[in-house]
């Protein structure tokens, strides 16, 4: 059996770099790209940032309190997306067989790569040097003979770094790994980790395939694999789109029952609109609801009928609010609704069944 060679390439503060690229004023100075307003989040920040301890997914207050130097520049996406376009024409370059997991990361399998080049470390190298003399950005690049490994490897010299797990050491590497660094590990799976026991993944790999089922459900298997240096999955070129979603944050949290279906009835019309634009067909309805404290619910119900449009989707997610407890002490932050495909043992005729969920096993 021919040995995989994947490669995981991971821009670095891809959208942050960018904007220091193109504004010289910007270089060497902590910044984060983002809305700058009472509710606004980082969605990436500079290195000069992150010293500070800003990051992803923060609030912008708070990025602010930490850096009271921070420069906030309000991003562009579509300078972001013409960048990755670029960055992808580099890989294809040498592979056809590349996965993109979003505009500053894919995976590329160059077991058979197009310029016949034995070792993928140096297919790594190539990719990284033209990054940086065609685009004048950095990259991080993972190299190993699964998606498991080389995604973990991208991460571990960050940035402008470059780290290949070799099949000789990848029981090894995986071993001393601290479980948080796994991937579909978050926080909240890492919680329960540790209450069992579970830190590193030596810890993981003493746990046996049942127990890990009963505890982590369908994740069970994959962690146990994981543990293992074991990851089947193939790097995929085409896309499937399972789900069509929006949210929105409200400048303030809302309480008030009236208001909420107001949001609600806005959210869905922007679902509709997105689901004619990717003419998509799901049966599953999923609302997401984030309180005032941070804390994060899903409520789903799946139909036999497409939910398509505005007259299917409302009355199921004023179901869905119905059975959300909030209150003035309770309020919530942030509302969204998505339309998934259901699995076939999911569809049912009988009356909707009310489950709590998380998005994904990432927490």
């Amino acid at each position: 059996m021919i040995e995989r060679k994947i490669i995981h390439v991971d821009m670095d503060a891809f959208f942050a770099s960018v904007e220091q690229r193109d504004n010289p004023e910007l270089r060497g100075k902590p910044i984060a790209v983002g809305y700058d307003g009472e509710r606004g989040v980082v969605s990436t920040a500079s290195y000069e940032a992150r010293k500070y301890g800003v990051h992803s997914a923060q609030a912008m207050s708070i990025a602010k309190r930490r850096c009271p130097n921070l420069i906030v520049v309000s991003g562009n996406y579509y300078k972001y997306k013409e960048v990755s376009a670029q960055i992808h024409n580099i890989f294809h370059d040498y592979t056809d067989i590349i996965e993109p997991i979003s505009l500053d990361e894919a995976f590329l399998d160059v077991t058979n790569n197009k310029k016949g080049i034995e070792l993928a470390v140096d297919i790594a190298k190539e990719i990284k040097a033209r990054i940086k003399a065609e685009l004048n950005l950095t990259a991080s690049a993972g190299v190993s003979y699964n998606k498991f490994l080389a995604k973990i490897a991208s991460d571990y010299r960050k940035p402008d770094g470059l780290c290949t797990v070799h099949p000789d050491m990848a029981l090894d590497f995986v071993a001393q790994l601290p479980v948080e660094k796994f991937w579909g590990v978050g926080p909240k799976t890492a919680k329960r980790m540790h209450h069992i026991g579970i830190f590193t993944g030596a810890d993981l790999r003493k746990v046996s395939l049942n127990h890990l089922i009963e505890v982590f459900g369908k994740a069970g298997p994959i962690f146990y694999n994981f543990s293992r240096a074991i990851d089947d999955r193939p790097v995929i070129t085409e896309w499937v789109r399972k789900s069509v979603g929006c949210e929105t944050t409200f400048m303030k949290d809302i309480s008030q029952k009236s208001k909420l279906i107001i949001e609600l009835y806005h959210i869905t019309l922007e679902l509709v609109r997105r689901i004619e634009k990717a003419d998509f067909e799901g049966k599953t309805l999923t609302l997401k609801i984030k309180y005032g404290d941070f804390t994060q619910i899903t409520r789903s119900v799946t139909q036999r009928k497409v939910l398509r449009k505005k007259d299917d989707i409302l009355p199921l997610a004023k179901q869905l609010l119905g059975v959300i407890e909030y209150s003035f002490d309770h309020p919530i932050r942030l509302m969204g609704l998505s339309v998934s495909k259901p699995s076939e043992d999911e569809i049912t005729d009988s009356e909707p069944e009310w489950i709590e969920g998380f998005l994904d096993f990432k927490d």
